[in-house]
């Protein structure tokens, strides 16, 4: 990977791994999920992944299979799979595209739905628990700061190299 010569970018021979901002997201997310899956998951025999798959069709409605992907950072094969096992547990519908037949729509059915309203505000609460005394300006600005990363990464240059 090419790095743009920026002076953001350091490049030193140590590495302070407590202050670098991979490990510290990274670290993050692993506490995150670690809590949401002993406090509900685990319980429900649900992945975290499987719960991204939910909570983005709960939000978002019906999708194409592959939009499911992109939008829970789920490989298409992986999703695919995921799918047919959340079809199997009752908690989605799987059907082909009207209008392409190569094309499967994903929705949740009523099991589905019940399960991620019942799991939404243990979700809530995990996030609520993490940023405890953060100021709701400062917890949006983390978040566009985050959602800013995540596009300099996927949509950015480096990510066409």
């Amino acid at each position: 990977m090419d790095f743009p010569n920026d002076t953001r970018v350091h490049r030193q021979a140590a590495l302070q791994l407590d202050d670098f901002l991979p490990y510290l997201i990274n670290r993050v997310g692993v506490a995150l999920v670690t809590h949401f899956t002993e406090q509900a998951l685990a319980r429900h025999h649900v992945t975290i992944d499987m719960w991204r798959v939910l909570a983005a069709l709960s939000d978002k409605g019906r999708q194409r299979q592959i939009d499911l992907a992109g939008m829970t950072s789920i490989e298409a094969s992986t999703i695919s799979r995921m799918v047919t096992r959340l079809a199997r547990r009752g908690f989605v519908n799987r059907s082909r595209s009207r209008t392409n037949g190569r094309e499967v729509i994903v929705e949740l059915t009523a099991r589905g739905n019940a399960l991620v309203r019942q799991l939404i505000p243990v979700a809530l609460a995990v996030e609520s628990s993490a940023v405890g005394e953060t100021g709701s300006r400062d917890l949006a600005r983390i978040k566009q700061v985050l959602h800013h990363m995540y596009a300099n990464l996927t949509q950015g240059p480096q990510s066409r190299a």
